[in-house]
């Protein structure tokens, strides 16, 4: 069955600058040799374009990285149109040449180029063959596909990216060094420094007790020196027994210290991580999020325990490797080449394990992301009797990160394959050759028994000191993991620069226009409104209007692409958003409630809260009466889930533990919902007599008529809403409607 042709727009068809595939597809020839296609992970939810035009540039000199193109071209969690790539690709020196073709075009194109994947998806396209092709996909990785799985998925259109008259290869990647990643780690150097001084008397004694062996064949048992072989013996005991009292102080050390600095390290992190802006949240999976934060713990047991071991092998590899050359340099050669051996494989097959150990992560996060939100999801499964459906997925992420971990662990066996060849080979050749040596008189016997225990000292120290040094080169996978935490900058303007008292609390937006990517349509338009202190406004428009975003702007959790928002007079980035948030609080609809009691909540485990306090706000939300009838009032426990409590509960704990701060403003994001009209009026009537600004998003008639000044929101502007335009009152059956039917403005 022939695939039916894509219809693109005008611009994407055959034009003199984009030739149709017809008169200008062919282009067989390619000016790369030995360059490579670097793989470019996606870190949000939907940059596969930016990740894909990451990967080209890279092909063709300009090495750069996501952090470095989304702070250029930002996108949203609506990804990036093929229009919105081509621009990109402009910017980054790249000429582009959009095309529509059939799967036996493939071949005909220049590699490597962009293609359009299952219709929500990019993929570089790497190496066509006759039965599969490889592409680099920023969700998977490198990736072998049939012909046949590529017509599944492939939509027919595809980018020819080639480099422009005026590009020049540079490099701009985010520096990822140990400093950056791990910020101020106090006693990280002094740490490793204890550590050192240990291991370097363990090794001491392990150098000296070869020495033992030989002494005790060479002199004890040719002389028959009883006394010689006592002395032998205690002196040797005593190494022993230091040896064994050192080994264990050098352990008790590196779990001290690596306890110390992986909870200040990981306290860090998550300080880092909480102070970013809302938007880096939105544009990630949960399950993703936690692999990168996890990443701390792979890092710091790589420096702690790794990173020593290598200057420590290093150290000992070489001075062994001088002991051993002084007994023979023919068996110290058969030593040192057999190791070369082994190194040289070793880092030859690195990038086959550092993309496989790539592979596992990714997919892990997926399975933890799958995981996470079917828990958070079950009532939805329950509901749809979606548990077999969902189960088969996620039984598929687990094949999927099986595989990746079989993949990880095939290259490990061939490591310790490897690894144990040459040693079994290095024990056969040096017996073999150092017997032949005692026979001829130019070794005791005691002298090869010391020299075999130290050729396996270096041998052991040598492979330790390539295994860490992949380890500390792996460390960077990990590093890259968590740069996007600890490297992305925090919120701006959480510190004030105003040092006066708090202004009044009137609110004022002037000319705000917002939108979430530079290709995406905006939400707001030089958008203008003002909300006089004590009074009540209510937004009211359709649904996807960007109520519920105007609301993140007024609190300053999104910042306007244009304009600015006043509090008193002031703009809230000069007040800072830390003393702004101080005096203002929001239900938003999403809110959640954290593992503890519902005081804990309420209070939001503030240390100096008092239960007077706390009962004041659960009164005005209208929650109160139903605490006090659980077995355990306030101390009763919720999760994050909400545990046994309604909706309605939820919302009303919610609205208490923003009434609990004292506001000046309150912004209500469909705050009372799931409430009846009647406890709504009771709630609405206990907010109103605090006399605060409030802000209220609603699509209840009931709640919006409560307002002093009605704004509706529609083509990205607020237009004031005469009030009498709005409500009318109705005959009373017509209102009893009203109340039990939901009405949308």
């Amino acid at each position: 069955m022939k695939r039916p042709k894509l219809r693109l727009p005008a611009w994407l068809r055959a034009s003199n600058n984009h030739p149709a595939p017809s008169e200008g597809l062919v282009s067989d020839i390619q000016f790369g040799f030995g360059r490579k296609l670097p793989v470019v992970l996606q870190t949000e939810a939907a940059e596969c374009g930016l990740a894909c035009l990451a990967m080209i540039a890279g092909y063709h000199g300009f090495e750069t990285d996501l952090p470095n193109l989304r702070r250029r071209f930002s996108t949203s969690l609506k990804g990036a149109s093929l229009a919105r790539m081509i621009e990109i690709a402009g910017d980054l020196r790249l000429d582009s040449r959009p095309l529509r073709l059939e799967m036996q075009d493939l071949g005909h194109l220049r590699l490597p180029c962009i293609l359009h994947w299952n219709f929500d998806h990019f993929v570089v396209l790497r190496e066509v063959g006759r039965t599969h092709v490889l592409i680099h996909d920023p969700s998977r990785g490198v990736c072998k596909l049939s012909l046949a799985e590529v017509s599944k998925n492939f939509t027919g259109v595809a980018l020819e990216l080639s480099p422009a008259a005026d590009f020049r290869p540079a490099e701009a990647r985010q520096s990822a060094s140990l400093r950056a990643i791990s910020g101020n780690v106090k006693g990280l150097g002094s740490a490793l420094a204890r550590i050192m001084v240990l291991a370097l008397a363990l090794e001491v004694f392990a150098v000296v007790s070869p020495f033992y062996m030989q002494w005790v064949i060479d002199q004890v048992l040719v002389t028959g020196d009883r006394a010689l072989l006592t002395q032998l013996g205690i002196g040797f005991l005593l190494v022993a027994l230091f040896s064994a009292v050192i080994t264990a102080l050098r352990s008790w050390v590196v779990v001290y210290i690596s306890t110390v600095l992986s909870v200040q390290w990981a306290a860090n992190v998550f300080s880092h991580l909480l102070r970013l802006p809302l938007d880096w949240f939105e544009k990630r999976h949960v399950g993703d999020v936690v692999s990168r934060y996890s990443a701390v713990n792979n890092i710091q047991h790589t420096i702690t325990t790794n990173l020593v071991s290598a200057i420590l092998d290093g150290i000992m590899a070489l001075v062994t490797l001088i002991v051993i050359a002084l007994y023979s340099i023919k068996l110290t050669l058969i030593v040192l080449g057999l190791f070369i051996v082994y190194a040289i494989a070793r880092l030859l097959l690195f990038i086959p394990l550092k993309r496989a150990l790539e592979d596992r992560i990714v997919f892990t996060a997926k399975q933890q992301t799958q995981l996470l939100e079917s828990i958070r999801g079950v009532q939805t499964l329950k509901l749809f009797n979606l548990q077999e459906q969902r189960t088969a997925r996620y039984s598929n992420a687990l094949v999927e990160t099986a595989n990746r971990e079989v993949s990880v662990q095939r290259l490990s066996i061939a490591f310790n394959l490897l690894q144990h060849l040459l040693s079994g080979g290095q024990k056969v050749v040096i017996v073999w050759v150092g017997a032949l040596m005692v026979i001829n008189g130019h070794f005791t016997v005691g002298m090869l028994v010391a020299f075999i225990t130290y050729a396996i000292q270096v041998t052991s120290r040598g492979d330790g000191l390539v295994n860490a040094i992949i380890e500390l080169k792996m460390m960077r996978l990990y590093g890259e993991r968590l740069a996007d935490i600890v490297l992305h900058p925090p919120e701006r303007h959480l510190e004030s620069i105003y040092e006066g008292p708090a202004p009044d609390a009137t609110i004022e937006l002037r000319n705000v226009s917002y939108r979430y990517a530079e290709d995406d349509p905006w939400i707001l338009r030089e958008c203008s409104l003002k909300v006089e202190a004590g009074e009540a406004l209510a937004i009211i428009g359709p649904s996807g209007v960007g109520k519920t975003t105007l609301a993140k702007l007024i609190l300053g959790l999104l910042q306007p692409t244009e304009g600015v928002i006043l509090f008193g007079g002031m703009d809230i980035t000069k007040l800072g958003l830390k003393r702004f948030r101080s005096l203002v609080a929001a239900v938003m609809q999403d809110d959640q409630l954290f593992g503890g009691s519902i005081a804990d909540n309420i209070s939001l485990f503030a240390h100096d809260a008092t239960s007077e306090g706390i009962e004041a706000a659960a009164r005005l939300a209208g929650i109160h009466d139903e605490i006090a009838a659980m077995p355990m009032g306030y101390r009763s426990l919720v999760g994050d889930m909400g545990s046994s409590l309604s909706g309605g509960q939820k919302q009303r704990i919610v609205l208490a533990r923003a009434l609990f701060r004292n506001p000046r403003v309150l912004v209500l994001d469909e705050a009372t919902s799931h409430l009846d009209v009647a406890r709504e009026r009771e709630v609405a009537d206990a907010i109103a007599a605090m006399a605060i600004t409030r802000i209220i998003i609603a699509h209840r008639p009931e709640t919006i008529a409560r307002a002093d000044k009605i704004v509706a929101l529609a083509d990205g502007q607020a237009q004031i809403v005469p009030r009498d335009d709005y409500w009318r009152p109705a005959p009373a059956k017509t209102r009893s409607r009203r109340r039990a039917e939901p009405s949308c403005t």
